[in-house]
């Protein structure tokens, strides 16, 4: 199976404050040098906690940021460095869905307005009866009845609302959709409705997703590989059995203890990270996770650990792997 995206060195680092420290703009690297490759038709996620860069990441991607250093590979051709109407053919078979949906969708336009308005950006549809009908042919796909398309966002629950920006990410009939932690904002009860129709679409239509989200259980359920990221490196990647199966890396092991396990007789081994999360605008020398790693080396706080190929497509990011 063939990459539909790969992604080499990508960084993201944003400049902090106007002021100069000790002759150097201060930046916050929110992404830092990460590879990976996603495989047409496959559902790739990006694990890890609050501000690791895993939303950075996917925004760069789709080139909603453009990225300080690294390329982005689209079937072959490097979209890191394009600008305004070279990155238009490519926004098209790009789609994102937003983490939430009452922020992304916008309050003054009805729903037919909010799924028609990509087609007429890209010039889809012969006509603005096509383009209706089109609208109206999604808004059915994603559960939703044809007579929403007059209404207003604020007509609907959060649910409804993600659905409507499903919806739209579909209208340019893309390739490849960042679902940017696409159900952390709703119900647990529609959680899995979402997630269900996430993966209907996936088959039917043939769609390449980058899941981006910290609910490890809904992970293992929809995606094929996995990266875990921590402070903007990626420290494990892995097909998503081998990964929970047989993690490697300490962050790993912690990020995964915390999975709930739905049986009251199990008592899981919950691991508790001591220490803080170095900064990001002052990352340290060696080890990303150094300040909070049990089974730390000397050789931890000279230099960053490489990702080590395990076989099998496990790669980990570990001075105590290495050696």
């Amino acid at each position: 199976m063939s990459a539909l995206i790969e992604v080499r060195g990508l960084r993201m680092h944003f400049p902090v404050g106007g002021k100069l420290f000790f002759g150097r703009r201060r930046t916050l690297k929110a992404v830092d040098g990460v590879d990976f490759a996603v495989e047409r038709g496959k559902t790739f996620a990006l694990v890890g906690e609050s501000g690791c860069g895993k939303t950075t990441a996917g925004r760069a991607i789709v080139r909603l940021y453009k990225p300080t250093a690294g390329e982005i590979l689209f079937e072959g051709a490097d979209i890191a460095k394009l600008e305004g109407d070279q990155l238009l053919p490519y926004r098209r078979r790009m789609q994102m869905i937003f983490q939430d949906p009452y922020a992304s969708l916008n309050p003054r336009m009805t729903v037919g307005s909010i799924v028609t308005e990509p087609m007429c950006v890209q010039g889809l549809c012969s006509s603005d009866r096509e383009r209706i009908e089109r609208a109206r042919e999604l808004i059915e796909r994603v559960g939703l009845k044809d007579d929403h398309l007059s209404r207003y966002p604020h007509e609907f629950s959060g649910g409804q609302r993600q659905r409507i920006g499903i919806a739209r990410a579909l209208s340019t009939n893309p390739d490849f959709i960042v679902c940017d932690e696409p159900i952390s904002a709703l119900d647990v009860s529609i959680q899995a409705q979402v997630v269900n129709m996430l993966e209907e679409l996936q088959q039917s239509l043939g769609l390449t997703y980058l899941f981006v989200s910290h609910d490890l259980s809904m992970v293992r359920h929809i995606s094929h590989e996995v990266a875990v990221m921590y402070l903007g490196q990626i420290v494990e990647i892995a097909p998503t059995d081998e990964l929970f199966k047989h993690m490697q890396h300490p962050y790993t092991v912690a990020l995964l203890s915390a999975v709930p396990i739905p049986d009251p007789d199990r008592q899981g081994a919950h691991i508790v990270l001591e220490g803080d999360v170095p900064t990001p605008i002052d990352p340290p020398p060696g080890c990303p996770f150094l300040s909070r790693c049990r089974v730390s080396m000397p050789v931890c706080k000279g230099r960053r650990p490489e990702l080590i190929d395990l076989g099998g497509g496990h790669r980990v990011a570990c001075h105590r792997i290495a050696k």
